[in-house]
């Protein structure tokens, strides 16, 4: 399968990326690098990609496994190296997965995801060290 994207450079740090599927999404960079703070830096693209993807695993998972899955958020956190190019050391994806899910199977999407399914996780899997954790949360009723 070939993915296709074109970034557009507008003016200062401003760049518009337009994916193959026709979406858009404006990256821009901090001020202090001439960046005017529009939109996300490119390397928050990345993690948010990583977060995208694993997210979609760990969700459609739970549904084929029939659990009641009502929620997920995953809350990623990276480290990064203090010298260029400045790669992601580490990140942890944390998953906060609500509905009546069983432990268990909450455990069995998350550990398919990250060593099976996502794609983005397992290819920067190969530069940094990844850690995945869940909690399974009650819904709050109103």
């Amino acid at each position: 399968m070939i993915m296709k994207a074109t970034v557009k450079w507008l003016d200062n740090r401003i760049f518009v990326g337009q994916t193959g599927s026709g979406h858009a999404v404006v990256m821009d960079g901090p001020p202090e690098a001439g960046g005017q703070n529009l939109g996300p830096r490119p390397m928050e693209m990345l993690l948010l990609g990583m977060g995208g993807c694993a997210s979609f695993d760990v969700v459609s998972i739970l549904e084929k496994m029939q659990q009641p899955v009502q929620g997920c958020v995953a809350e990623l956190t990276a480290e990064r190296a203090e010298t260029e190019p400045k790669t992601f050391t580490k990140i942890n994806l944390h998953f906060k997965i609500s509905g009546a899910v069983e432990e268990g199977k909450a455990a069995r999407a998350v550990k398919l995801s990250a060593e099976k399914y996502c794609s983005a996780s397992i290819m920067l899997s190969k530069m940094a060290e990844i850690t995945h954790s869940f909690e399974v949360v009650a819904i709050e009723q109103s």
